[in-house]
């Protein structure tokens, strides 16, 4: 079930919010999914129409998200972690290649960016909603089980195996990302040419650009204070992926903690403020925003030009005010130094 909008203002997120153009007005269209609320934005189509590639796009995200939810005892995933730690199991080829670009992205981040970090996010109360701080006893046991060496996969048999037992896979980093793009395939197979496709605040894909324009015109704001702009960026066929502590912390003890951990260390990562990753693909800028989100900044510039060199990052961090590292970022910067 979608939910029809008209409006000028194409898209609102937390962090990154699309510009309003010049163009006719849009068709826009919500949809719950993965935790979060899905947008697609439409200007070539008529209101049938482009109401009728909402509900595809969107039925493919439920059909992902049946797929890959960790919440959900009957998907695919739940059944990986039920299994997999008592012996190789059998997964579909799309299942496959999502488990391979999560392989991908740990092996390249040498760690940073780590599917199997959830008996990590479950000891500090993420997975309950409730924040936690465990003791030390409980992270060291947590890492036991904790590391992408120990998930592997083997593409002559299409199998996945844990080597220990209690290992728990998390999409949480990636699995928006993945969504994103299947939408986009999706859409470009029924001849949608523009369209801007977002994932609650985690990602936004622009599909072409509206009339006259250069691009999707996207400003990234700062997740401390909301009103004020560090970038504006313009998409055309490429994905800008955020990462921040924004949506989901607690606080104990005046102490914030962030739902986005360093898997290598078993705590959730401090001093880092936001993250924006640009790249042709969803699933990599996805991967990518939570990556350079854990590395210190000059891991994550080491990260950038050795394995995605073609991709665009803005990190700001704090040390002794919000500072800010760059990869071939295009958009106007303000705020930090």
């Amino acid at each position: 079930m979608i939910r029809f909008v008209m409006a000028l203002a194409l898209l609102a997120a937390a962090e990154a919010v699309a510009v309003p153009q010049k163009m006719a007005a849009p068709f826009v269209f919500k949809h719950a999914a993965m935790g979060t609320e899905f947008e697609i934005v439409l200007i070539d189509q008529n209101r049938a129409l482009a109401s009728a590639m909402a509900e595809l796009a969107f039925d493919e995200v439920d059909r992902l998200e049946e797929l890959l939810s960790n919440y959900r005892e009957t998907s695919e995933l739940s059944r990986v972690n039920r299994l997999a730690g008592q012996g190789p199991v059998t997964v579909d080829p799309e299942m496959f290649a999502f488990l391979s670009a999560a392989e991908h992205w740990s092996r390249a981040s040498d760690g940073a960016f780590d599917m199997s970090v959830g008996p990590l996010m479950r000891v500090w109360g993420f997975f309950q909603h409730a924040g936690r701080v465990p003791s030390d006893a409980e992270i060291a046991k947590a890492k036991r089980v904790v590391g992408w060496k120990l998930v592997k996969l083997d593409v002559a048999t299409r199998t996945v195996r844990f080597l220990r037992d209690g290992v728990e896979l998390d999409p949480g980093g990636i699995g928006k990302g993945f969504a994103v793009d299947a939408a986009v395939r999706l859409l470009r197979e029924h001849g949608v040419e523009r369209a801007l496709i977002s994932a609650g605040s985690s990602t936004i894909y622009g599909m072409g650009s509206p009339p006259g324009e250069r691009g999707w015109k996207v400003i990234v704001r700062s997740p401390v204070l909301p009103k004020r702009v560090i970038s504006t960026v313009y998409l055309r066929d490429e994905s800008l992926s955020s990462a921040n502590c924004t949506e989901k912390n607690f606080t104990a003890a005046g102490v914030m903690y962030c739902h986005i951990f360093d898997p290598r260390t078993g705590q959730p990562v401090r001093g880092r403020v936001h993250v924006s990753v640009i790249h042709p693909s969803a699933t990599a800028s996805d991967a990518l925003s939570n990556v350079l989100f854990v590395q210190s900044p000059d891991e994550a510039m080491s990260t950038l030009r050795r394995f995605v060199p073609d991709a665009r990052a803005l990190v700001l961090y704090e040390r002794n005010g919000l500072k800010c590292a760059t990869f071939r970022w295009s958009g106007t910067i303000k705020g930090c130094r």
